[in-house]
């Protein structure tokens, strides 16, 4: 066994208990582990999809925490339609209170944030946002309807104003799950997801309206945004278009093709992939590399 798991319990100022899991690499105590890593999750995905790519940096040496986000997997704790997360929770209290949660863990590391898609999206709401030596972004971008093809773009609005609005009016919840779009999501999740994804700039819509606290300028530490040229949701415009958001933040861009590691399909899911990972190691090394470089 090259490390091991044990599941946390973190409260976040809202009161609620999130469900994280821990991973500790072998053969070294976590006060020893020099560089830990939050990898947090897209919108509605559950910890358990990012498993084997934990296991595998644990397995490397890096001390990690997987979690639910409020209102998903194990974290929801009251039936959803009485669920009132947001992404502004999500990102304000949940990523805060696990990125403590971290440090707490090992005490001794330097901090790192892989972020998928909105979990990459998010971090300017954190004000702990100083813990962090640098990011990883995967599949991140704003998600801007406006900048799709179709057809997919027209799967997007259909979801989008269509089951995102009906959903909560008749259910009092979004049931993504029917769209193959994640665990059903708490109805104000959805409804800034749709918002935003309907704007310039993702959160940039909701500045000065509904978030008047952010540290987007603030953001000083590298980053590294991984995409695939397959990926309708961030595609290049989408990227550049999140991008304008964190004004202060150095990235190194790599848009990929499936093509450049033997693959068919990444998209905007299968970096994760223990099937991508066997048929292309140097995709999850590219993360590694990053970490080691601007870590310890």
């Amino acid at each position: 066994m090259t490390h091991s798991t044990h599941t946390l319990t973190i409260m976040t100022e809202r009161n609620q208990p999130l469900t994280a899991t821990l991973y500790s690499p072998a053969e070294q105590t976590n006060e020893q582990v020099k560089n830990a890593i939050m990898l947090a999750p897209a919108t509605g995905i559950k910890r358990l999809f990012y498993n084997s790519f934990a296991s595998y940096l644990a397995s490397q040496g890096f001390g990690v925490i997987t979690y639910d986000n409020e209102g998903i997997g194990d974290s929801l704790t009251s039936p959803l339609a009485k669920c009132d997360a947001s992404l502004i929770s999500w990102g304000r209290h949940d990523a805060t209170a696990v990125l403590d949660a971290l440090q707490d863990e090992f005490p001794n590391a330097n901090y790192h944030l892989i972020g998928h898609s909105a979990g990459g999206q998010l971090i300017g709401l954190m004000p702990n946002y100083q813990a962090l030596s640098s990011v990883v972004n995967v599949a991140c971008s704003s998600g801007r309807i406006k900048n799709m093809e179709m057809p997919f773009k027209a799967q997007a609005i259909l979801f989008m104003d269509g089951a995102i609005t009906l959903g909560n009016l008749l259910l009092g919840y979004t049931p993504s799950d029917k769209f193959n779009m994640g665990e059903p999501l708490p109805r104000g999740v959805a409804k800034q997801w749709r918002d935003w994804c309907n704007g310039k700039g993702y959160i940039k819509t909701a500045f000065g309206k509904t978030v008047f606290t952010h540290y987007y300028d603030k953001l000083t530490m590298p980053s590294l945004w991984l995409n695939f040229s397959d990926d309708d949701i961030a595609n290049a415009k989408n990227v550049d278009d999140m991008l304008t958001v964190f004004t202060a933040m150095p990235a190194e861009k790599r848009m990929m093709t499936p093509e450049q590691f033997g693959l068919k399909h990444i998209g905007h899911m299968r970096y994760f992939s223990s099937k991508t990972h066997a048929k292309a190691p140097e995709l999850w090394q590219m993360a590694t590399d990053w970490i080691l470089q601007h870590g310890a």
